[in-house]
């Protein structure tokens, strides 16, 4: 399949394309010089590009569960606790977001809960977030 019917049929431009190419997540059937032609299941392997991308795997560590299309278990298992982490701050986030819009205090600095919103987007940077999550989450 030529490179501009890749194109327009998965909405992946070509610019995106030739790309991914220089990665190594994709593998043109023509020679250097020639116009980029890919095999049937280029759209498969766009499609597995981004679900891995879609839950947060860099493009390199797609492109090393590409290679045979054998997928690292492990790897998607430490993904997806990482995701549940993540899910879970988020959650915590909403709560206290949701609890300071409907905070009875005139001062939103003077309410327990809303400090330990502050604290927790100031500290969640590179810090494991479970302790903080824990924290916002208790009773004022």
């Amino acid at each position: 399949m030529d490179i501009a019917d890749v194109a327009k049929r998965t909405g992946v431009p070509a610019s995106t394309l030739r790309y991914y190419e220089n990665k190594g997540l994709l593998q043109s059937l023509a020679g250097r010089g020639q116009r980029r032609q890919f095999a049937a299941d280029v759209a498969d392997r766009l499609a597995l590009i981004a679900l891995g991308q879609a839950a947060g795997f860099s493009l390199d560590e797609v492109g090393t569960m590409l290679v045979d299309l054998q997928v690292d278990r492990q790897m998607l298992l430490a993904k997806a606790d990482e995701l549940d982490a993540r899910i879970k701050r988020l959650q915590a986030m909403s709560k206290g977001l949701r609890h300071a819009a409907h905070c009875p205090q005139e001062d939103h600095l003077a309410c327990a809960k809303f400090q330990r919103l502050m604290k927790l987007s100031a500290a969640g940077q590179g810090r494991k977030q479970n302790r903080s999550t824990a924290a916002l989450n208790r009773p004022e």
